[in-house]
């Protein structure tokens, strides 16, 4: 028979005598112990504080809760990344995605962008004005032939127009500087750029609208209709017949084809478009917009809700090599990259004069498909600026000086484009942790329309991908 065990005394001395409850002696329990000999009002006093306790409590489990919801659903998400060096295209991009799948918030930034257009465009004007200034030291005074004809060098006319548009550049300067306050260096950031996460949207909002409409108490030159002396809009429709005669101007011209510089070919140019930009009245186009060019260190996060319910998460990173180490943590659990690869065999990098920018692509290009953690993630090649590539090849440059494999092959955009596209091709397939299909278009981002055709297609692939990753299809 089984012996029954008593109790020990220790235990039951563990027990009042009453009602065998346990006795709250713990130290944790003393914290809430109520002091002795409290008085009635230090008594509403500490339940006050435990009470504002309770609830800061209930706020942080909500917030936790509310965290877990939203990393939950953001797990669902799909998820895309915009890869590519520095200028290759990738924020031209994902303004067409805005375009074509959220226009009403792609319009609502207009005033935004109708003041990095300027800004675009003051930035031609400056490069320009430095080539003049270089061309107007070593040249000296314009002279004339025994002919009567002028020689090429640049004339006093020359140097007036540049001392006319000289008040351009501070105005960039000085809103560059509000942009990017910390550490701002003219000469190490020559263009408008902004941080990712800073606020820039916001700060260039204010700026511009601060333009328009006069403070409060601040001593600024007006206009009549309300504007600021320094609103661009009104310098540059001051300058507008200085800025085309300068451009259009032969002589200029022939100093810019003997420099080998070709501004029409950079981003963000819009010199050809001075007679319709630098109006009192201009509004921007969708292409204007789309044409802008505004450089970003940092990664960006836009998300967009679709009308199918599906919600995306797009990442537009800094593509210089800086900002590459910044890549590696976007890339767990993302669905598909879009790898922008422009074929400009003849430019080299703007941090390093001696790498060329093909080159460049494809060290990336490979150093991303052989990724281990992309190998779930598709990767979709857009060979980029093909505008730039045609207007090259006319102009009689051969990809052969650049790229000695390419050999004899003829010299047109077809063969080009086909060389290059087996390139990445190849790469693609043998460097893959596992098979998957290789995608490639042949895409202009500044051609808006061709350009959102290719997006709808890209758009539906990756959200069938995603689908059969979910099993639901």
């Amino acid at each position: 028979m089984a012996q029954t065990k008593s109790p020990s005394r220790s235990s039951l001395d563990r027990f009042s005598p009453i009602n065998l409850k346990p006795v709250q002696d713990d130290a944790w329990s003393n914290i809430f112990k109520p002091p002795p000999n409290e008085t009635a009002e230090e008594k509403r006093e500490r339940i006050a504080r435990q009470q504002e306790a309770q609830r800061v409590s209930r706020e942080i489990d909500e917030g936790i809760l509310e965290s877990k919801k939203l990393l939950d659903k953001k797990k669902k998400a799909i998820k895309v990344l915009l890869l590519g060096q520095a200028e290759s295209g990738k924020s031209t991009m994902l303004r067409n995605f805005q375009l074509a799948f959220c226009p009403t918030y792609f319009h609502g930034e207009a005033l935004i962008w109708k003041t990095i257009i300027q800004l675009n465009l003051i930035g031609s004007v400056k490069k320009l004005l430095s080539i003049v200034e270089d061309e107007l030291e070593i040249s000296g005074p314009r002279s004339r032939s025994p002919t009567g004809s002028t020689s090429s060098s640049l004339s006093d006319h020359h140097r007036r127009t540049r001392m006319r548009l000289l008040p351009l550049l501070s105005m960039e300067t000085n809103l560059t500087r509000q942009l990017l306050p910390e550490h701002y260096d003219p000469l190490r950031t020559p263009e408008i750029c902004v941080r990712a996460g800073s606020g820039w949207k916001t700060v260039l909002e204010k700026v511009t609208l601060e333009r328009r409409v006069h403070p409060t108490g601040q001593r600024r030159p007006m206009t009549s209709d309300g504007r600021s002396k320094d609103d661009p809009t009104l310098v540059l429709a001051a300058s507008k017949n200085d800025i085309i005669s300068l451009w259009e101007d032969e002589i200029v011209r022939e100093v810019l084809k003997r420099r080998g510089v070709r501004l029409e070919d950079s981003p963000g140019f819009f010199l050809t478009d001075t007679a319709r930009i630098a109006t009192v009245d201009y509004e921007p186009t969708e292409a204007d917009i789309v044409r802008a060019r505004l450089r970003t260190f940092g990664v960006e996060e836009h998300r967009f809700l679709q009308d199918n319910g599906s919600e995306w998460y797009i990442y537009d990173v800094g593509g210089s090599r800086s900002m590459r180490p910044q890549w590696v943590p976007y890339f767990d659990d993302v669905q598909a990259i879009i790898f922008l690869a422009p074929l400009s065999f003849n430019q080299v990098l703007e941090e390093d004069r001696q790498v060329n920018r093909l080159e460049d692509s494809i060290y990336l290009w490979k150093e991303v498909c052989s990724n281990p953690l992309l190998a779930r993630a598709n990767i979709i090649l857009f060979l980029n600026k093909m505008d730039i590539l045609q207007k090259t090849l006319a102009a009689g440059i051969k990809v052969a000086t650049y790229v000695p494999s390419y050999g004899s092959t003829p010299n047109d955009v077809e063969n080009v484009t086909k060389y290059f596209k087996e390139k990445f091709r190849a790469y693609h397939k043998r460097l893959s942790p596992r098979p998957r299909t290789f995608f490639c278009h042949e895409t202009s981002a500044i051609d808006t329309k061709a350009t959102q055709a290719v997006l709808a297609g890209v758009r539906d692939g990756i959200l069938r991908h995603h689908l059969e990753e979910l099993n639901v299809i």
